[in-house]
């Protein structure tokens, strides 16, 4: 069904199974973010928090916690949405198949935003310190707004139609920020917000600022869809909800969304920015504190029976997981009219989304040269990177799928084991240095700052790659513990990082000492890591480990490595420097106190124990 409101979906997920009550005292302070955690993480139900401690407020969390609960939420428009992407990527559908696309016209319709004087979220009035105040991680720097769709319109097209609903985090408590006045705005680059921002700054004008909390879930994921500029977020949810999304026209400021939960309005003072931050982030570490923009908060509104709905970030996999994977279903079909000779893109769930990117392209100009080097790959690799938040990859992998066209992306394992056969590292490594990276990746020189590698192979297999570690190999000293993390990649213990010159000294030296093997050529991968047998213990974590504690420029070497005419490669083993460095954020680690008390929770038993 298209719900309406957040109560309809929360009591339909209950009538269902798929959603249960906590009745007993539970602290927005580390408490809840814990249990939600646990339920996630063993495939549990939503969770409605009926008595948070010294708040009015109920809480609702996991909504989306796993991919068939989110089909369930949009079962009756899910395919409606599917057919109007179809009809995008190829508008001539509709009259090949009329038949499927006969309504389409009609869902389009529901893409119109409807205009209303009037509305539920605007019955009652409260401040911030009254609303819940979650706290994530024992390190995060006051209480976040998690779950916020953040609605601005453009000084340059103001209106509904220039309107950018995104899904930014909101600091509500802590830090430097007057209680109950200010609230921190946190947005990271190539967000729609900045533009916006930008305008308003340009035509010194008051940026308006509204944050709805709540309402249909369809806005909670419109909020978070990688929608192409110009293209309605409002729209897209309205599609997906059944039902067109109505904003009240308020006078003196932005359209309020009727039928939120809440909504926090405010304006953005052009010049002031506070320190936000920490915050426990969705690649596994802190996201330190920087100077954000700052809301001046004028009201908090809620309608009458509201419930708060919030999620948890951390490592990989948590909620958003099944987020991503709903947005893949819905724009993968798109990825080839958008970049042609692109057959699919997959951003890696397991390494935090963007420090690693897979694309299967194809060498459509070329396709009699099936021994030759890599030529359009690295043109759609280039229009890969210049795509939205596409661009935010570090590590871009990209193979021609002439060369197996059965092969699934979503396989990395797979993935990695066809590259690693085909890379010469001597060609096939090109490096985008002192360039933007994600706002929350620390593995760089700074905030927003570090550098992107793009790995481009094709052509027959070259090796075969190793299953265990050669029984001749011999490593330097202060390197041990060799670990086979998947066919053709060897992690190995390194000595605690130091300094920039003392790990690349001994990186250089190590890979100097591995120059004398004979058999490394099954090994064309090497990582350097604090924990070979962790990172060798599973998929994700050789995957969080090695691509969210590296910077390509700074941290790759390789056995035989040269420079020539500015192209830099190795004829042996490439190596990456993955240990844990000063500069990197520091990992999220639970409060033993909190784990405790969850811990007696579910030792008293209750319809969630078995999650817990």
């Amino acid at each position: 069904m298209g719900y309406h409101k957040l109560r309809q979906c929360v009591d339909d997920l209950q009538n269902a199974g798929q959603l249960v009550v906590i009745e007993e005292p539970v602290d927005a302070n580390l408490e809840a973010a814990e249990i939600h955690r646990r339920v996630n993480r063993s495939g549990g139900p939503a969770i409605l928090f009926n008595n948070i401690v010294g708040c009015s407020f109920p809480m609702v969390s996991n909504l989306f916690g796993t991919l068939e609960r989110a089909r369930f939420l949009f079962r009756d428009t899910l395919q409606n949405v599917k057919r109007l992407v179809e009809l995008k990527s190829d508008p001539s559908a509709f009259w090949k198949r009329p038949g499927r696309f006969w309504k389409s016209p009609w869902h389009a319709m529901g893409m119109l935003p409807r205009r209303r004087r009037g509305g539920p979220v605007l019955s009652n009035e409260t401040t911030i310190s009254r609303l819940p105040q979650l706290v994530s991680w024992p390190g995060d720097g006051g209480a976040f707004i998690t779950l916020p769709q953040v609605y601005t319109e453009s000084a340059d097209q103001p209106g509904i139609k220039g309107s950018n609903l995104g899904m930014y985090r909101i600091q509500i408590s802590g830090g430097e920020y007057e209680q109950d006045r200010e609230v921190g705005l946190h947005y990271q680059i190539h967000r729609g917000i900045g533009v916006h921002h930008e305008a308003a700054i340009r035509n010194d004008i008051p940026f308006r600022v509204n944050i709805f909390v709540g309402g249909a879930p369809a806005m909670m994921l419109a909020a978070v869809m990688p929608l192409p500029e110009g293209m309605s977020e409002l729209g897209f949810a309205g599609v997906l909800s059944g039902k067109r999304i109505g904003m009240i026209q308020h006078p003196g400021s932005l359209p309020v969304y009727d039928q939120a939960d809440f909504c926090i309005s405010g304006t953005v003072h052009p010049h002031k920015q506070l320190p936000e931050g920490p915050f426990g982030d969705h690649l596994g570490y802190y996201s330190m504190a920087h100077d954000f923009p700052v809301l001046q908060v004028e009201r908090v509104y809620h309608r009458k029976d509201p419930i708060w709905p919030f999620t948890v970030v951390g490592r990989p996999p948590q909620e958003d997981t099944a987020f991503g994977q709903l947005i893949h279903e819905l724009t993968g079909p798109v990825i080839p009219t958008v970049i042609p000779g692109v057959r699919a893109v997959h951003a890696v769930d397991a390494t935090g989304v963007h420090p690693l990117l897979l694309a299967v392209g194809s060498e459509r100009y070329v396709p009699y040269e099936r021994e030759g080097r890599p030529q359009e790959l690295l043109t759609q690799a280039n229009a890969i990177l210049g795509q939205g938040q596409l661009s935010l990859a570090k590590y871009l992998f990209i193979v021609d799928e002439l060369d197996d066209p059965q092969l699934d992306i979503q396989d990395v394992p797979a993935f990695l084991a066809h590259l690693l056969q085909r890379v010469d590292w001597q060609r096939d490594l090109h490096f985008q240095t002192k360039t933007t990276i994600d706002t929350l990746d620390y593995s760089g020189s700074g905030l927003n700052q570090g550098s992107k590698l793009v790995i481009a192979a094709r052509g027959p297999a070259r090796r075969s790659l190793a299953i265990e570690v050669p029984a001749g190999l011999r490593i330097p000293d202060g390197f041990d513990e060799p670990r086979i993390c998947l066919p053709g990649i060897l992690a190995v213990r390194g000595p605690s990082w130091q300094s920039p010159d003392e790990g690349k000294t001994a990186v250089g030296d190590f890979c100097t000492s591995l120059a004398a093997n004979d058999s490394l050529d099954p090994i064309p991968l090497v990582v350097i890591v604090d924990d070979s047998q962790f990172t060798a213990g599973s998929l994700d974590n050789f995957l969080w480990t090695t691509f969210t504690r590296s910077n390509p420029a700074s941290d790759l070497d390789g056995v035989g490595a040269a420079i020539v005419e500015k192209h830099w490669g190795c004829s042996g083993s490439l190596v990456i420097d993955a240990r844990s460095k000063p500069h990197h954020a520091a990992p999220l680690v639970e409060d033993p106190e909190v784990s405790t008390r969850v811990d007696a929770m579910a030792a008293r038993g209750g319809s969630l124990a078995k999650y817990l």
